[in-house]
């Protein structure tokens, strides 16, 4: 099923891209095999692997990796070569190159997040704040970066917002509800923003309390409150998260923090083909 969601992605690509089809090909005189590489023009962290080794296999082009998935390269670096037909290498060549400077350009924001947690037992997580139908792509990229996935959309996990809590007489017996409504084992995590919904929460054994926005002052007071009520409820750290500021939200007993940061602010890797 992956392999198929992966083909439909890289076809849909290409499509966009080619259109009726490479005007090039129609004034190349002798379609020959040739080789090319991919280069970085900067360092970062290398992300888009499966998509394009996956893409080379559609195509028939032989491709040979010298960076992988979550590994940190340099200026100047060749990250792959490529093997095949001129006129398949030139059509590949931007959506080859696009894939890649995005995804890597993602990983490469997130591994500076996963930097500046180190020491702590913090773990960064990504959001939903993804663009359209690249959710996957760019969800897989914060992990070659080394975040972990948060939900990947509506339907694996229950979270309880401002604006579902919003006329709810109240929050415990709309945890309750939700405990005998949806599938068993299922999470239910609560956005929080003060101290008197953190308790409703804690109360009702909730999974996950996020506390949204909240001041760093009251974030300790939620933990407190966490390890005398429901010391299984995790708590994550959400909102105005940055990474000049990310190191502080990693107190003890903060067992996650999410950003969407690490893939909205995240600027693409300038990355060039050349031909050999």
């Amino acid at each position: 099923m992956q392999e198929i969601l992966l083909d439909e992605f890289l076809k849909a690509t290409l499509k966009e891209d080619l259109g009726r089809g490479d005007l090039f090909a129609r004034i190349l005189k002798e379609d020959e095999e040739v080789k090319s590489k991919i280069i970085a023009k900067e360092e970062g962290v290398f992300s888009g692997e499966i998509y394009i080794k996956r893409l080379c296999e559609l195509y028939s082009v032989c491709v040979e990796f010298l960076a992988h998935d979550g590994e940190e390269f340099c200026k100047g670096a060749t990250l792959l070569y490529l093997k095949g037909k001129r006129s398949t290498l030139l059509s590949l060549e931007r959506s080859i190159l696009n894939i890649l400077a995005h995804s890597s350009g993602i990983a490469t924001l997130t591994r500076k997040f996963v930097k500046k947690l180190e020491g702590s037992e913090c773990t960064l997580l990504d959001t939903r704040k993804t663009r359209p139908l690249l959710r996957v792509f760019e969800k897989y990229s914060t992990k070659n970066g080394g975040a972990r996935n948060h939900r990947l959309g509506l339907d694996d996990c229950l979270m309880l917002k401002d604006t579902h809590i919003k006329g709810e007489d109240s929050l415990k017996e709309l945890i309750k509800s939700a405990r005998e409504k949806i599938p068993f084992g299922v999470k239910i995590e609560v956005e929080c923003e003060n101290l008197e919904q953190a308790k409703e929460v804690l109360e009702a054994r909730g999974d996950i309390l996020m506390c949204d926005n909240m001041p760093l002052s009251m974030i300790k007071e939620v933990v407190e409150l966490r390890d005398k009520i429901s010391p299984s409820t995790l708590i994550e750290v959400s909102g105005n998260v940055e990474l000049e500021n990310i190191k502080e939200y990693a107190i003890k007993g903060v067992n996650a923090i999410s950003s969407g940061y690490i893939i909205h602010h995240a600027v693409w890797i300038d990355l060039s083909m050349k031909m050999l």
